[in-house]
């Protein structure tokens, strides 16, 4: 038997229970983690709340783990992985467990000594603001970062900083300013319902590049602010709205103006591994920043979510097994 958080079905926090489930059994093409900690999403508080189609509960929640191999599968008993997404807590139960089953093909080998809960807030946070950054082609010029304390928007932030970027973030929250010029943003831009004054003081022009975290809701905003030719990606919905309704790109884009977007299905498995090791070790060296607001107990799921959903971290929240 094993300790798993079971969300026994969509609704509040409390949801989720802690329980003594089986251990998963064999089965080919798949590995049985030992877990030692897993990073928080919201899109998990999604799928919790009911609003990831075709999930099935109960279900053990947890898009991303990072453990040791236990048995199984083509890797050597002991070696530390990660995983990422592939349907991880949705077509089939994720890491919010001290055992996790999963597909061959979704394990990442990592070489690494870094603690279980620095480990764990690095795979979706890190790989996510990576390929977005690529997306970008953000290789120089000013970064906007539009939801900057999310853990996403800090990493690339951190990231930015090692690439030479000038960086621009936003938050509602003016209490966590320092926490972003910690993470590596020069500016910082108070989102009161509008950035577009901050901004410009900054950059007359525009942004050359803007990592779109907030989602639909402020996604055209983006659009009018990045410069002429510049890009916008979105990757995030922090602000819960997937649709953007009666868009009209010839009224909202500059000519030139590129919009794109990030899926986390470009760095599972096989096609992350060269890049999360890269990651893992700039951390290890510390040029990058692993950015953990704070790290909870399992038997505390339900506090870390309604943690979450109350929009109190600046950066990852982890919990520890």
């Amino acid at each position: 038997m094993m300790r798993a958080a079971v969300a026994e079905r969509p609704g509040p926090p409390d949801v989720l229970r802690v329980r003594e489930v089986p251990v998963p059994g064999p089965r080919p093409g798949w590995t049985l983690v030992k877990v030692g900690a897993f990073g928080l999403n919201r899109s998990e508080m999604f799928t919790r709340q009911g609003h990831s189609p075709g999930v099935r509960f109960p279900r053990v929640l947890g898009i991303e783990c990072v453990g040791e191999v236990a048995a199984g599968g083509v890797l050597a008993p002991g070696t530390r992985v990660a995983a990422v997404m592939g349907e991880m807590g949705r077509a089939f139960d994720g890491g919010y467990a001290e055992y996790a089953l999963l597909p061959d093909d979704l394990l990442i080998p990592v070489t690494t000594g870094l603690d279980w809960e620095v480990f764990a807030a690095l795979p979706e946070t890190y790989l996510t603001a990576q390929g977005s950054l690529d997306a970008l082609g953000a290789d120089g010029g000013t970064l906007l970062v539009r939801g900057g304390t999310s853990s996403v928007g800090m990493a690339a932030l951190s990231l930015a900083r090692g690439l030479g970027l000038r960086t621009i973030a936003t938050t509602r929250n003016p209490g966590k300013a320092g926490a972003l010029e910690e993470a590596g943003a020069d500016h910082v831009v108070l989102d009161d319902g509008g950035i577009a004054d901050g901004v410009r003081e900054i950059v007359p022009d525009g942004p050359d590049h803007v990592l779109e975290l907030v989602g639909a809701s402020t996604l055209v905003d983006s659009l009018g602010l990045v410069r002429k030719g510049g890009a916008v990606c979105m990757t995030g919905i922090l602000g819960g709205e997937w649709v953007l309704p009666e868009f009209e790109p010839m009224q909202a884009m500059r000519s030139g103006t590129r919009l794109t977007v990030f899926h986390s299905d470009d760095v599972q498995g096989a096609a992350g591994a060269a890049t999360l090791q890269r990651l893992v070790d700039g951390v290890e060296s510390g040029r990058f920043r692993p950015n953990v607001d704070r790290v909870f107990a399992l038997d505390e799921i339900a506090d870390a979510h309604r943690y979450m959903e109350a929009d109190e971290a600046a950066g990852k929240l982890v919990v520890r097994l």
